[in-house]
């Protein structure tokens, strides 16, 4: 409206007056801001009915944009929108990081589990509220829509994404964001959420590598805690839910092994000496698991072990893969 304003009034001047471009923007702006400077050159009949109309015109027009400026500053919108502008260049540097589908209940225990392991993600939500909350904290990246349109999940860089995980209330929905996902990255994990078991078979025909019904697992859970107390516990310690024990499970390729020290056998590694991390399962080049593998059990570059240990077994068994 302003610029509109600020162009009629330079034309105007221009055609009425022949006033060159500056001389006719210099009336129009002390004209619609009332500073009451003298002319440029005396104006004839006709300039000063026109400006007489672009004054009346126009004073409401430009005090009404300075209010709707100084309110946009002043309540926070200007911050807001470098911050979304912010937010929208982190996620374009994105890189094999984890797309989460839904902020309610098991989308936001998702996103702190991914907070907590420092893995990078972004969330989509289309419910301004839960924006919002998660928002609050300004290193959470976003995307506000629907993650069931191509566009969004484009936006959230899918094509360069590690995993999908999408925990929309509505099973449809959920089969939707499969299927697109799926067929936007081939190559990408999908992780979904059902509420029905009859659900289960469509999300995987339509691309999920795995769906988890949460209030079955919740409720087997809570069935193991009467039938198998201790275990559970050994379960939670294991997995830091009650306590500070730092353990932790960890999938560790040996791709990377050379060919002289392939084919030696776990025993070989010697990793609970060394580090003091356990070997508990192996996993081959057809995807199958070996549970507790023997220690004369051989490796090569096409299988990767399943370890359990603290944060600094892991890490130093990571070091000790990495030169051989």
């Amino acid at each position: 409206m302003l610029l509109a304003a600020i162009m009629t009034g330079v034309i105007g001047f221009i055609i009425i007056e022949n006033y060159t471009f500056v001389e006719a923007f210099y009336m129009t702006i002390i004209t619609i801001t009332t500073v009451g400077f003298l002319e440029v050159h005396p104006l004839s009949d006709a300039g000063r009915i026109f400006t007489s109309f672009l004054s009346v015109i126009n004073i409401g027009i430009f005090f009404y944009g300075v209010t709707t400026i100084v309110g946009f500053i002043v309540e926070g919108e200007f911050r807001n929108f470098f911050k979304h502008y912010n937010v929208t260049n982190k996620i374009e540097t994105l890189n094999n990081h984890v797309i989460v589908c839904g902020y309610g209940r098991n989308g936001k225990q998702v996103c702190e589990e991914l907070k907590d392991d420092k893995l990078p993600f972004l969330l989509i939500e289309s419910n301004p509220e839960a924006i919002e909350e998660f928002r609050e904290n300004e290193e959470n990246l976003f995307i506000e829509g629907n993650a069931t349109e191509d566009d969004i999940l484009i936006a959230a860089g899918i094509e360069r994404a590690k995993a999908l995980i999408t925990t929309l209330p509505e099973d449809p929905d959920n089969v939707y964001v499969v299927l697109t996902a799926r067929e936007l990255n081939p190559n990408i994990t999908i992780i979904s959420r059902a509420s029905i078991e009859t659900s289960i078979s469509k999300l995987k025909r339509a691309g999920a590598n795995n769906v988890i019904m949460p209030e079955k697992i919740g409720g087997a859970h809570m069935a193991s805690l009467v039938m198998k107390p201790d275990i559970m516990e050994f379960i939670a310690q294991l997995t830091g839910q009650d306590n500070d024990i730092s353990l932790a499970f960890e999938e560790l390729s040996l791709s990377s092994i050379s060919d002289e020290h392939s084919h030696q056998s776990i025993k070989d590694l010697d990793v609970r000496n060394k580090t003091g991390a356990n070997i508990i399962g192996l996993k081959n080049k057809e995807g199958e698991f070996l549970i507790n593998p023997h220690p004369d059990t051989e490796i090569s570059s096409d299988h990767s072990l399943i370890i359990l240990g603290s944060g600094k077994q892991i890490q130093a068994i990571k070091k000790m893969i990495a030169k051989l």
